[in-house]
C-alpha cells in the first residue's frame, strides 16, 4: 500500500502540469467548435490550478474544477452566447428561405416531373408532395426541397 500512497503524493506533487495541458486541450477545441462549452470547462481548469497552486489535494482541485465549470456552462455561457448571436441576421438563406415561399404551377406537377415559378422569380423543377397531381396555373407553396427539386403541395385560398 506504501507504493499507492506515493503514487497519490506524486499526483499531487505533478497536478499542475496536468491542469496545464488540460486547459491548453479546452482551448484548442473551443477554438474548432466556437460554442464556449470548452472556454467554460477551460475556465474551470484555471480554478482547479489555482486551487492546486494553494495547496489543496488532488481531488480537491478536481471537485472544485469541476463545480466550477458547471456553474461557468450554466450562468456565464448563456448570456456570452446571447451577446455573441445579438447581432445575427434574423433572416432566413438557403434552403431555409424556400421553405413556405408560394408560387405558381408552370407545367402539370406529378411525382415525375413538373415546373413551378416561386415568387422570388426563380424557376425550379418541381414534385407534389402528396403524389396527388397539381395542374398547370395552380398556386403552390413549397413543402420540402430535395436536391435541386421543390417539393411542393396546392394552395387552397
Amino acid at each position: 500500500m506504501d507504493g499507492f500512497a506515493t503514487f497519490l503524493a506524486d499526483i499531487g506533487q505533478w497536478a499542475w502540469i496536468a491542469w496545464l495541458v488540460l486547459i491548453a486541450v479546452f482551448l484548442v477545441i473551443e477554438m474548432l467548435t466556437l460554442d464556449f462549452t470548452f472556454l467554460m470547462l477551460s475556465f474551470g481548469g484555471v480554478v482547479g490550478l489555482v486551487g492546486g497552486l494553494l495547496g489543496l489535494p488532488w481531488w480537491a482541485q478536481l471537485i472544485v474544477a469541476a463545480v466550477a465549470a458547471a456553474m461557468f456552462i450554466f450562468f456565464l455561457r448563456p448570456p456570452l452566447l446571447h451577446r455573441l448571436r445579438r447581432g445575427e441576421d434574423p433572416a432566413k438563406s438557403n434552403v431555409d428561405a424556400l421553405m413556405g415561399l408560394r408560387g405558381t404551377a408552370l407545367l402539370d406537377i406529378t411525382q415525375i416531373s413538373g415546373q413551378v415559378k416561386l415568387s422570388n422569380g426563380d424557376i425550379w423543377t418541381a414534385r407534389s408532395a402528396d403524389g396527388t397531381p397539381i395542374v398547370a396555373g395552380t398556386r403552390i407553396a413549397v413543402a420540402d426541397i430535395s436536391g435541386a427539386t421543390a417539393i411542393v403541395r396546392p394552395i387552397t385560398e
